[in-house]
């Protein structure tokens, strides 16, 4: 049975890590840039508004980049005088107060850490593991001042969140694959060690194949899908991602 589900998966992947079915997906905004400080800002914000319907998404991340020049990273280190660009920018709960927060949260961490790379690479050294990463995430956003409510946009583990849009956003700068889907800029970090984004196509793609019994999409969901997909590709299981999403793609085309 296993080998079957490999199979079927493999052959899911090839087709849907083919950039055409990606065409209009958060991913193609920070693909816009090639400096690497800029792809990772650029994706971290794709990845946090990445609810709703696609090309939504798409459309609010570009205008986020205008907004910022579409030189994200100076933007953020540069002067705050200019942030002011940004007042006028809305998705859905995502409010101006929102977004000034997280700038500067991630200028704490750029000043402190020179990256993102960095911040999430010191932290998952400390146990091998990127709940670690999101943890530290999470904490360094809480020592920004900040309203209660922006909270709700940084994902908990503790809270047994499924933290699906950071670890799309990890699966994005960690993965290499030659279909050049993913980015594959952070090289300190194997890809062994991402967890699966899981969203409701994949965690209705993965219960029809068996690979998932849990039926709560929360972070005991995510840890118990992830080790069954090691089970198929012990190096890179969250390609597999690709292959859920893919499954269950035709069925409603929201993220």
């Amino acid at each position: 049975m296993k080998t079957n589900i490999k199979t079927l998966l493999d052959t899911y992947y090839q087709e849907f890590s083919q950039p055409k079915y990606w065409q209009v997906d958060p991913i193609i905004v920070p693909a816009i840039f090639s400096d690497p400080l800029d792809i990772e800002i650029a994706g971290f914000f794709s990845a946090i508004i990445a609810w709703g319907k696609r090309e939504n998404i798409v459309k609010a991340a570009k205008n986020l980049m205008q907004l910022m020049n579409y030189q994200p990273y100076k933007f953020i280190t540069g002067n705050k005088k200019n942030w002011n660009s940004c007042e006028s920018f809305v998705y859905r709960t995502f409010q101006p107060m929102d977004l000034f927060y997280f700038l500067d949260a991630l200028r704490l961490i750029y000043f402190k850490y020179d990256s993102l790379n960095n911040f999430v690479k010191i932290n998952y050294d400390k146990n091998r593991d990127l709940i670690d990463s999101i943890r530290a995430i999470r904490d360094i956003f809480l020592f920004v001042p900040h309203e209660q409510r922006s909270e709700k946009h940084i994902p908990n583990p503790d809270n047994n969140s499924a933290c699906k849009r950071i670890n799309l956003y990890f699966r994005w700068m960690v993965r290499t694959n030659k279909e050049g889907l993913d980015f594959g800029i952070w090289q300190n970090i194997p890809s062994s060690s991402l967890y699966i984004p899981l969203d409701l196509h994949v965690g209705m793609a993965a219960r029809e194949l068996g690979l998932l019994s849990r039926k709560q999409n929360d972070l005991k969901a995510v840890i118990e899908l992830t080790y069954n997909l090691k089970q198929l590709d012990p190096f890179d299981p969250i390609k597999y991602d690709l292959a859920l999403f893919g499954y269950n793609y035709y069925k409603n085309d929201v993220l």
